[in-house]
């Protein structure tokens, strides 16, 4: 079975954007990119909730420079439309036309996940916000959680976590990276 994580950078407050959406407290290094290159490598899936996708789409999620590993967005397709060079699923209640390049899954996200998690296949990636995630969590189908946590309070913004019930988690690793941020990857315990 796949492995499912959910993950990003966050403030040591718990968030991972401010409340304005501003991501000026990012500490981009060397060491973030080693990281995310790594970890793009297990991965062949992408999970995203439509605030995720938008802000994503209107940052080019790296189109034309080769993607951000600071911000966890892998590199463009090779055909250069922005959408990463994995299988992305857009997860939208509202969104009526699929975004090119990007299956659009309009009901039941625990079981398409589900299904998915029973495909062959590297990792899968729950990226961005916490409506999916939060849902994902309640229905037991997020196996890992890891995160960057950055030196800064930002005291509100976007939360990392929405999810609505306690869960037991086991440290796989943490460790300090570049910028006084401390690299953590936790799986949840069932």
């Amino acid at each position: 079975m796949r492995t499912v994580t959910y993950g990003a950078a966050c403030s040591l407050d718990g968030f991972i954007a401010g409340s304005d959406g501003a991501l000026d407290w990012l500490h981009f290094s060397r060491d973030v990119e080693d990281v995310m290159g790594a970890y793009w490598s297990t991965v062949d899936a992408v999970l995203m909730g439509r605030k995720t996708w938008e802000f994503a789409a209107a940052q080019g999620m790296g189109a034309e420079s080769g993607g951000d590993p600071g911000q966890g967005i892998p590199s463009a397709s090779s055909d250069g439309s922005g959408i990463p060079a994995v299988a992305t699923y857009l997860f939208s209640r509202t969104l009526t036309e699929p975004q090119p390049g990007v299956e659009l899954v309009s009901s039941d996200a625990a079981g398409f996940v589900k299904h998915l998690k029973d495909q062959p296949g590297k990792g899968i990636c729950v990226m961005g916000g916490g409506e999916l995630a939060g849902s994902l969590f309640d229905a037991g189908l997020i196996d890992e959680i890891s995160l960057n946590v950055h030196p800064v309070l930002l005291g509100s913004g976007v939360p990392f976590f929405q999810q609505t019930r306690r869960l037991a988690l086991e440290l796989a690793e943490a460790r300090t990276i570049a910028g006084g941020c401390v690299l953590m990857t936790y799986r949840v315990r069932n």
